[in-house]
């Protein structure tokens, strides 16, 4: 986990056929085996007078959150950036001809009769 307070991470991750996109003071590897930690999200501030509805039902979901664990295979990436940016929900498309696919988890097989 960094130690300096100046540092912002982008982080974005597939969650349940969406593309997610937050910003963070903190993250790391965790102590959850497979699970990337996120710490003090950041949000834009309330007091803007155009308000994102992506930014906002992000701001919903997470209130209260201390800390989130993201499932290694989820990431697309995180980024060090210099500032906080707003936070977005993307609609990715689904099935054959989709844009994005989730990677291939291997299921074990199921133990004989």
């Amino acid at each position: 986990m960094s130690e300096e307070t100046g540092r912002i991470y982008k982080i974005v991750f597939h969650n349940h056929g969406q593309l997610v996109e937050l910003f963070a003071r903190h993250v790391s590897q965790g102590g959850l085996f497979g699970f990337v930690e996120v710490e003090d999200l950041i949000f834009g501030a309330r007091s803007q007078v155009v308000v994102d509805p992506s930014e906002e039902s992000l701001r919903r979901e997470f209130e209260g959150v201390r800390r989130i664990y993201v499932p290694l295979h989820s990431v697309v990436r995180i980024d060090e950036v210099e500032r906080e940016g707003v936070g977005r929900i993307t609609e990715t498309k689904d099935g054959p001809g989709g844009e994005v696919r989730p990677f291939p988890v291997p299921i074990p097989p199921r133990g004989g009769d």
